[in-house]
């Protein structure tokens, strides 16, 4: 039986990744993330915002033996100097410093465009490059909003372009390997996905105006959001908190999970969201919930629900983030990177299917995951160059990136909502629907 069901892991994640993963899980052969075999032609990449996140994005593609970062695009001069001494060592070879990413757009050099921005420039940057003729690696959520999203994904459509979203946990082994068993049955119908994040950050103060600093384009930082006035406590992360620029911890952390829920459930749109929490444990600038839980039905008797708290990191299922399945036969547990667990209907635990440890800490916000990550990149590849099946194409991108939006959404609005299972749309509620789309500083509005 365990010689089996290696075997059925093994033949699952290869097929899902395109890639032979050394040692991730059972069954697979050693070191082999260090033998993947590049092109011969190499896929150039202009990199837009590398502090934090997108410092540990671009690295990944510079660190892949068949690409080269040709920019480095930050409004940060202090990050992007970083960036390039970091890339230049990796590479041997200096990126060029262009703080507008837009002008490295008419390089036809250049095939990918990676955003690592933060959340308001995600879809305007996104369908500027597809416009372009580039590809696009695309970090979650994929949008500012609802309307947005569906503008990625038509301008992914019209312009024939690979748009991956940086949900890396699709490429993961152990999660696709975990997927596969509830695709076969481990647990009969899957019919319940509880899914949470925690983590303990500080208090983000009572930002004053002041002068923007020499090292940071503000204007261009703004982007197409509405303009506000530079504080002090804004940059670098806690616009995440504040709604002209972020989206909360549910979009930045919450759609991973979330994402996993959906694909392990088999759903696309519900048909009725719900959402209550707030701002609880601080009294200062932060706008978006600190605690918060969503609940999300389906049209095929299934939930998924949400629980984030980001000033308590009391770990749930032994893990900071993860998903919990519960079927009519038994509950799969994924709660860390390499691994996944099988109970029966009791909670007796079946099996522990382990893989090797990598350094990973779903808490931090830049390099949680690097080896792992680079799985999901090499999946772009492959769909840049063989047309393979991308692992988070932006269609299944936008649709988890949605549900995490209506969740705010609801709790904004201060009601259930119904929606179209069709195309996620949100039924009869006009004060609900002033949040499908946002506000756009004049000139920057979005098109397609």
């Amino acid at each position: 039986m365990k010689n089996s069901r290696r075997d059925f892991v093994k033949k699952t994640v290869i097929g899902a990744t395109s890639i032979s993963l050394g040692g991730i899980l059972p069954g697979f052969s050693a070191k082999s993330y260090e033998r993947i075999i590049g092109s011969n032609e190499r896929l150039m990449v202009s990199c837009m915002g590398v502090n934090a996140r997108g410092f540990a994005v671009g690295t990944n593609f510079a660190n892949q033996p068949d690409c080269e970062v040709l920019y480095s695009c930050d409004v940060d001069k202090r990050a992007s100097d970083k960036f390039l001494a970091e890339v230049s060592k990796i590479q041997g070879k200096a990126p060029k410093a262009a703080p507008d990413f837009r002008s490295t757009l008419e390089d036809k050099d250049v095939d990918i465009l990676m955003v690592a921005a933060p959340d308001h420039w995600h879809a305007t940057a996104a369908i500027l490059g597809v416009q372009a003729g580039k590809h696009v690696y695309l970090e979650k959520p994929c949008s500012h909003s609802p309307a947005e999203g569906e503008l990625v994904v038509q301008a992914a459509r019209k312009y024939n372009r690979q748009i991956q979203m940086g949900n890396q946990r699709r490429s993961w082994p152990n999660s696709v390997g975990a997927i596969a068993e509830i695709k076969n049955g481990a647990i009969g119908k899957p019919y319940l996905a509880k899914t949470w994040y925690t983590n303990n950050r500080a208090p983000i103060g009572v930002g004053k105006i002041t002068d923007v600093p020499s090292w940071l384009d503000y204007e261009l930082w703004q982007g197409p959001a509405p303009r506000r006035p530079y504080k002090d406590n804004l940059i670098h992360y806690n616009w995440h908190w504040m709604w002209n620029w972020g989206t909360g911890e549910g979009p930045n952390n919450g759609t991973h999970t979330v994402d996993l829920a959906r694909w392990g459930l088999g759903v696309d749109f519900p048909v009725r969201v719900s959402s209550s929490g707030g701002r609880y444990h601080f009294n200062d600038d932060w706008e978006t919930p600190d605690t918060q839980i969503m609940n999300m039905e389906f049209g095929n008797n299934t939930m998924i629900s949400w629980e984030g708290r980001s000033a308590n990191r009391q770990p749930i299922e032994g893990g900071g983030a993860g998903v919990m399945f519960h079927g009519e036969k038994g509950s799969i547990l994924i709660a860390d990177s390499t691994s996944y667990k099988v109970f029966d209907i009791t909670g007796k635990l079946l099996r522990h299917v382990q893989g090797e440890a990598f350094e990973n800490d779903s808490r931090s916000l830049s390099t949680p995951s690097q080896k792992l990550d680079a799985i999901h990149i090499r999946n772009f590849f492959d769909g840049i160059r063989s047309g393979a099946r991308l692992n988070s194409e932006i269609a299944e991108g936008h649709k988890s990136s949605l549900l995490m939006q209506l969740g705010n959404i609801a709790l904004r609005s201060g009601r259930s909502l119904n929606i179209n299972p069709e195309n996620g749309h949100i039924l009869n509620d006009k004060k609900a629907m002033k949040l499908w789309s946002r506000d756009y500083q004049n000139g920057w509005e979005l098109k397609v």
